[in-house]
């Protein structure tokens, strides 16, 4: 927070002023991966654009409960429209669907044999926030606040000071324990802004299009990232 308000000192000043999501103390809440964790930096723009749904964690909607419906994705998962295009992916990189055909009878196929007794299937959001948490990643937004008369692009320039310090602690940490720096993954054209930073060139990094956008459902670089996680299965 200190170097947000080195950069712009009437910022925190003016936010404090305003009405703001996430609400209810949340907006550092991806920070409890533990530093010493993070093998992924996941960089998004910013929190949805709902109360309930802002949760501090990036794309995580708080909205959403049970991850399946009978016909598919659950109504709140496909009105969390990066949420959705993220699922599909993962289910196009796992074999489960293929890029031609994602929805209608798909995807109804799929959520029938997610929800079938025995199946390894998660079920809910929190499981896939947890499968995430323990492959190491930090889940970001590039601004940690949403509001409604403010261009989000605004606001992540604000904060831009504050992502840089975060970046600099990982690698520093990193490269003081003798590992390998966690990999940037940055989503969308916010995200990228953070390359301005040469403490970034340092970073392993994989870019894509913000999964607001359909086309990051076959986007084959992150199919290779995500693929061999297997983000939708239970861990053991």
């Amino acid at each position: 927070m200190r170097a947000v308000a080195q950069a712009n000192p009437v910022y925190l000043k003016d936010l404090a002023a305003t009405e703001y999501l996430p609400t209810e103390g949340r907006m550092f809440a991806a920070f409890t991966q533990p530093l010493d964790a993070v093998r992924y930096v996941l960089v998004g723009e910013g929190p949805y654009p709902r109360a309930a749904s802002a949760t501090g964690v990036c794309f995580m909607d708080g909205a959403v409960g049970s991850l399946w419906s009978e016909k598919g994705l659950s109504k709140q998962v496909n009105r969390a429209t990066s949420l959705r295009n993220f699922m599909k992916m993962l289910l196009v990189a796992d074999g489960q669907l293929a890029i031609e055909s994602t929805t209608g009878d798909a995807m109804s196929g799929v959520a029938q044999q997610a929800q079938a007794a025995g199946s390894p299937a998660i079920q809910l959001l929190a499981d896939l926030q947890d499968n995430m948490v323990g492959q190491g990643f930090l889940l970001l937004n590039a601004s940690l606040v949403f509001r409604s008369d403010v261009a989000p692009v605004k606001d992540a320039k604000a904060w831009q000071p504050f992502m840089q310090a975060v970046l600099q602690g990982l690698a520093d940490a990193a490269e003081g324990r003798g590992e390998p720096l966690p990999t940037l993954v940055l989503w969308g054209k916010i995200a990228e802004q953070l390359h301005a930073y040469p403490v970034t060139a340092r970073f392993p990094k994989a870019v894509a299009e913000h999964p607001y956008n359909l086309s990051f459902i076959g986007n084959a670089g992150m199919q290779a990232l995500f693929g061999p996680m297997q983000l939708l299965k239970r861990s053991a």
